[in-house]
């Protein structure tokens, strides 16, 4: 919580509304919500809002979480990830894997299949297989994604992931994690 909090002061620091970042920290959560919808405000006020909104387990923050996400900056992605695991919102699940079987998106769903491994949800284990068997061509520019998936089955360990996991045995990037995770089955 602190490097997000860091990160966003920094952001704040180099823009005029630097005082409001004082405010939004100490603001109330219906505050926080009102500042979700008002026009103009910076990205980080936005993060900010949203963020502590949802480790306060304040439904409101979803949608805007979900579209931090989805956002191309890593670091925004990792703490509405964050976030969105404490929320415990029920559409949380459906959410991520969305983005994460999201073909268009691949680049971004780093942390969508990180949010699917930690929620344990019942679509997470069939998402993490899907991507990772989509992501197995040779080539595939988005190890980093499938790498995840493969950790994220091994921790799910789920039996259904077998084939895929001894399929990814063969990738040099992820033979490791898959021989891992393969060895989490049983």
């Amino acid at each position: 919580m602190n490097d997000v909090l860091e990160r966003l002061r920094a952001e704040a620091a180099g823009s005029a509304e630097y005082p409001e970042y004082e405010a939004l920290l100490a603001a109330g959560p219906d505050a926080l919500a009102a500042s979700l919808t008002s026009a103009g405000l910076p990205l980080w006020a936005r993060e900010l809002a949203a963020y502590r909104l949802g480790l306060a387990g304040d439904r409101r923050a979803f949608e805007p979480l979900v579209l931090l996400l989805n956002h191309r900056d890593p670091p925004r992605c990792a703490a509405a990830a964050e976030a969105l695991a404490v929320l415990g919102d029920p559409r949380t699940a459906r959410a991520a894997a969305a983005l994460a079987t999201n073909t268009l998106r691949t680049a971004y769903a780093l942390q969508p299949v990180r949010l699917l491994t930690a929620l344990r949800a019942p679509e997470s284990a069939p998402v993490l297989m899907a991507t990772l068997s989509r992501l197995l061509s040779p080539h595939d520019p988005y190890w980093r994604v499938a790498l995840a998936c493969v950790e994220g089955l091994g921790a799910l360990a789920d039996a259904r992931s077998r084939e895929v996991l001894t399929r990814a045995q063969s990738h040099p990037r992820l033979a490791v994690a898959a021989t891992a995770a393969l060895r989490a089955l049983g």
